[in-house]
């Protein structure tokens, strides 16, 4: 069985029945799951191979990117361009129309970034991402930052403004369906942080949502789906979050669990990608269309 059932209520987005699929393995260490609904393919980070990887039905797995920057997250913004945090090049980049990749996010105050990890588009095309410092470990001497921050990009591109600084590693980060909320998971405390999300894209009322405890997992990516549960890596599989923070339960998977992501033809398929493999469950909760 592929679920853990805490709250009955789980089964009302996952079937009993429902099981973990393995899409592809073979890789290094899996992250950043993005799918593309006109391609019908999905992408995603191996960040110590320093590629972007591809999956689709057809081809299998494929690179689609190397280098990729040891890429970690991945999104695409308003337009459709793709977007993603690269620990190598501590940066967050966006693919041109044309195919070439420029930074948009890079220094905060004259100082480089640590290691953009995840990151979440608003509606209004602003970037919110994570900066723990995970791409520098073995070169902690390069650190230029002395905390760990949470940013916002605006819409035109042109102002980068530090959100909160006080997580000790802020890692996953998604909006609620109607984005009054801002989800923020910090993976060494092992919980999620929720903030009210302010008219200027600032944030506020900070407080614990949820919590985890165990092994073999810790918080790392998050996403909603349209009925604002939160589905967040942790020990075992993807723990799954009421509205509220009741936990509903555990979705079981292989694998030590870094990332997921909706998609699919009707955005109920929920990828993840877990340790050097991605694998897929059917759902009955529909996902936030990314692309």
């Amino acid at each position: 069985m592929a679920l853990d059932v805490r709250d009955p209520r789980l089964l009302e987005l996952v079937d009993k029945e429902a099981k973990v699929e393995q899409l592809a393995t073979g890789c290094k260490f899996t992250e950043g799951p993005l799918w593309h609904s006109i391609g019908r393919y999905l992408l995603f980070s191996d960040i110590p191979a320093n590629k972007i990887r591809r999956w689709d039905a057809e081809s299998g797995m494929t690179d689609f990117r190397d280098p990729s920057g040891n890429s970690n997250g991945l999104t695409y913004d308003k337009g459709g361009h793709l977007i993603a945090c690269e620990h190598g090049n501590r940066r967050v980049s966006r693919t041109t129309a044309d195919g070439d990749l420029i930074t948009i996010a890079s220094h905060y105050e004259g100082k480089r970034l640590n290691s953009p990890n995840d990151l979440a588009v608003k509606s209004d095309g602003s970037i919110y991402f994570t900066d723990p410092p995970y791409g520098l470990s073995g070169k902690e001497s390069e650190k230029e930052l002395d905390f760990q921050g949470v940013y916002r990009l605006s819409p035109d591109g042109t102002t980068l403004t530090l959100l909160v600084n006080d997580f000790d590693r802020p890692n996953g980060i998604c909006f609620s369906p109607d984005e009054s909320i801002l989800y923020i998971n910090d993976t060494n405390r092992m919980h999620i942080r929720a903030f009210d999300v302010q008219g200027d894209g600032t944030i506020t009322n900070d407080r614990v949502f949820a919590e985890e405890e165990g092994d073999n997992g810790v918080p790392d990516g998050m996403k909603v789906d349209r009925q604002g549960n939160v589905y967040l890596t942790g020990p075992n599989g993807i723990w799954i979050f009421a509205p509220d923070g009741t936990h509903l339960g555990i979705i079981i998977v292989p694998e030590r669990t870094a990332n997921l992501a909706w998609g699919g033809d009707f955005w109920k398929s929920l990828f993840i990608t877990a340790s050097t493999s991605v694998y897929r469950i059917e759902c009955k909760a529909e996902g936030i269309a990314v692309s």
